[in-house]
């Protein structure tokens, strides 16, 4: 009998090995301890890892990490539009937030799914406020932001990273674009959420149970987008909403750092 030699010599069906893992959806927020199961406190971020310049065909980029969350991302342009639209004296901004397959548990598809095209646009709206899109009328510029892997706050970072690889890339802005997300249930807001602590949809509402996405510009202390999802007070919103921004000042210098050193002028 002839064999296949192009077929996998292997069993006809397969299961995930994430099925094997524990459920630790289901538990608390909080420990016994009032800690988060990574032991950071409420209002503690994740060690933040940034570097400026690190695609040499973009002619801007830059690579954030958020401990497990690893987002990377590439500026191009300005450069001409090609297709024949009305004169515009202002230019541009197109953003394109991309899951890469191996990102998530569950393996995510090439072509661009919904939740894809509404990071896409929030990542614009954040953005489009601090460029100066007048300075390159009848250009555009292209930013987009592949995540690597998966584990929480994705627009967040994306939103940060884009800004340095615009910064970087020589494109006039008004200010940088510095985000953070909130994770809010009950009377606690857990800043920085990982996968396991974000927002998930439930049958059951509880009256604070949402989550939220500040993008800030510090420097001129103005905000440049806000979502969220779920239901909360009004009272929980304005706390979120300040310990975003608290968050989003002191992230700050370290972008200014990383931009600073990545250019050489440290030296």
């Amino acid at each position: 009998m002839p064999t296949d030699n192009k077929r996998i010599c292997g069993p006809e069906t397969s299961n995930t090995p994430y099925s094997y893992c524990k459920d630790t959806e289901t538990r608390a927020l909080l420990d016994e301890n009032q800690k988060r199961w990574d032991s950071r406190l409420f209002n503690q971020m994740r060690p933040t890892f940034l570097r400026a310049g690190v695609v040499s065909q973009a002619k801007g980029s830059a690579y954030i990490e958020l401990n497990k969350t690893k987002v990377i991302c590439a500026v191009y342009g300005p450069r001409e539009v090609t297709r024949r639209e009305e004169f515009s004296m202002k230019g541009q901004l197109t953003c394109e937030l991309k899951f890469a397959t191996f990102s998530c548990k569950l393996r995510r598809q090439h072509q661009p799914d919904s939740q894809e095209k509404d990071y896409s646009i929030q990542l614009l709206e954040a953005l489009e406020p601090a460029v100066c899109l007048h300075k390159f009328p009848k250009a555009q510029v292209n930013v987009y932001a592949t995540v690597l892997e998966n584990d929480g706050s994705i627009l967040a970072a994306a939103i940060t990273a884009a800004s340095v690889a615009l910064a970087y890339a020589g494109i006039e802005m008004y200010d940088l674009v510095v985000s953070t997300s909130v994770r809010i249930s009950n009377k606690c807001i857990l800043l920085d959420p990982s996968r396991e602590e974000e927002f998930k949809p439930q049958k059951e509402v509880n009256e604070n149970n949402a989550s939220l996405t500040v993008a800030y510009m510090p420097s001129l202390n103005q905000i440049s987008a806000l979502t969220s999802s779920g239901e909360c007070v009004l009272e929980m919103i304005t706390k979120a909403i300040k310990l975003c921004i608290d968050s989003c000042q002191q992230i700050y210098p370290v972008i200014q750092h990383c931009l600073i050193k990545s250019k050489g002028f440290d030296q």
